[in-house]
């Protein structure tokens, strides 16, 4: 997956990814707080209360990693309020957490269909399109993102994943470096940068950018990996093995090639010096 942010953003950064068929993209988002609340009528104090614990029960649970328990309540707030557009887009997060993909689409695109200027519910359902393969239909959503907010670093971030997974490298890398030049700390793009400029032959580039994470963030297996299988293809042998020794304490996922390539996704070329490297451990 090139990098989604969300939810597991600080975990990524001690463990790698986790979760699956989306690169290191912008994840659904555990709380879509830009989303309005639509609510046809007033609502009454004792409504209002019912509302806030709801939502307060759905975070817990989604902070917890219940995502089934944060599913349920989210439904329960849709039944009382099926005009809630952050709502039915949480619920959709739920969903996509339980790798529902199908399901968390329907939800996001009632989402949308509330609360149209809202971005949150199109970043997430590109994000679950990623999950289905659905590359083009992803990109559309990240493009509606970008006509509502040109500024919007992970919506670039996305677009560059599923550009790149069609084999749109060099379009990939213009939309990474602009998700970098609007969020210069956006680390995830980052690594997902590396893969791209590695692609198209642009190696020392990517080595510099790799060291450069890594002096902020020694513990980001995902990049540590990528400079070690570059750093192989360069026969530097002693620095790949010193680099490998800290992945494989950080997160031992590296050493299965399908993966780095279908799950992580990978580029191919990144991909093939990591499986020359494995190959003579």
């Amino acid at each position: 997956m090139r990098w989604i942010f969300s939810l597991l953003a600080i975990f990524l950064l001690t463990f790698g990814m986790a979760h699956g068929a989306i690169a290191q993209t912008q994840t659904p988002q555990s709380q879509d707080a830009k989303i309005p609340v639509q609510i046809a009528k007033p609502l009454s104090k004792v409504e209002m209360q019912q509302l806030e614990d709801l939502a307060k029960q759905a975070f817990a649970a989604t902070n917890a990693g219940d995502f089934p328990k944060a599913e349920s309540y989210w439904t329960k707030m849709i039944e009382s309020f099926p005009e809630n557009a952050a709502a039915w887009s949480n619920r959709g997060n739920a969903k996509a957490s339980q790798n529902k993909l199908e399901a968390a689409i329907l939800d996001y695109t009632q989402a949308i269909k509330l609360a149209p200027s809202a971005t949150d519910p199109y970043l997430n359902r590109g994000t679950a399109l990623e999950g289905l393969q659905r590359w083009q239909d992803a990109i559309a959503d990240y493009d509606r993102v970008l006509a509502l907010d040109a500024k919007d670093a992970g919506a670039f971030n996305n677009r560059g994943n599923a550009k790149a997974s069609l084999g749109k490298w060099q379009e990939a890398i213009e939309d990474y470096q602009t998700a970098t030049n609007l969020d210069p700390h956006f680390s995830f793009v980052r690594a997902n940068y590396v893969q791209a400029l590695y692609q198209v032959g642009k190696t020392d580039e990517a080595i510099k950018m790799m060291r450069n994470i890594l002096r902020k963030y020694p513990n980001f297996a995902d990049v540590r990996a990528a400079l070690t299988a570059a750093l192989w293809q360069q026969n530097k042998a002693g620095e790949a093995e010193s680099n490998w020794v800290s992945v494989e304490s950080l997160d031992p996922r590296y050493r299965d090639l399908d993966w780095v390539a279908n799950t992580r996704r990978w580029s191919p070329a990144m991909t093939t010096a990591l499986e020359n490297f494995l190959k003579l451990q």
